[in-house]
C-alpha cells in the first residue's frame, strides 16, 4: 500500500497547494464530467447518464484534458478560486472533501495507493455513462437521472 507519509491535503491550504498536488486530488469519479442543465422553471439541476465526448466511460479520465476548455465550451478548470463557484459538484467530491477540511476517504488513490479502489467500491460513476457521441443531441434532456446515493 502507498500510504503517504505527508498528507498535504489536511496541512497545505488550498491556494498554496502546488499544481501537482492540485491535480492528484481529483479522485475520477466522472460526476463533474456529465452533461447536465438547470431546469427552466425552476432553475433546478438536471443531471443526466451522458458524459462529455471527451470522457473515457471506461477509465473516466479526460481523453484530452491539456485541451479541454478550447474544445468543451461548458467544461471548467477546478481552482482554489473557483471551487465555491461549483455549486453542483457533489459533497463527495474530493476538492469540496479538502475545502471543507476534512480528510479524504479511504478509498481515494491518494490514501489507499490504488486507483481503481474508487471504481471497485462503487463510488464513481463507471459504468453508469454513455457518451455524448453515442446521445442523439435531442435525446439528451430524456435522460436525465436520479442517483441518490452514488452523487452525494
Amino acid at each position: 500500500m502507498n500510504t503517504p507519509v505527508d498528507k498535504f491535503w489536511l496541512t497545505t491550504p488550498m491556494h498554496e497547494m502546488s499544481h501537482e498536488q492540485w491535480e492528484s486530488l481529483c479522485d475520477g469519479c466522472g460526476k463533474c464530467c456529465r452533461i447536465q442543465f438547470l431546469d427552466d422553471d425552476d432553475t433546478m439541476l438536471m443531471q443526466t447518464d451522458v458524459a462529455c465526448g471527451l470522457l473515457d466511460t471506461d477509465t473516466l479520465r479526460c481523453t484530452d484534458y491539456d485541451n479541454r476548455l478550447s474544445k468543451v465550451p461548458d467544461c471548467v478548470q477546478i481552482t482554489p478560486e473557483t471551487l465555491k463557484d461549483y455549486y453542483w459538484l457533489p459533497r463527495s467530491c474530493s476538492y469540496k472533501v479538502v475545502e471543507r477540511g476534512e480528510d479524504l476517504p479511504q478509498w481515494h488513490h491518494l490514501v489507499s495507493g490504488d486507483p481503481d479502489r474508487i471504481h471497485t467500491l462503487g463510488h464513481s460513476l463507471q459504468g453508469k455513462l454513455v457518451s455524448e457521441r453515442d446521445v442523439p443531441e435531442e435525446q439528451v434532456e430524456e435522460r436525465i437521472i436520479e442517483w441518490i446515493a452514488i452523487t452525494d
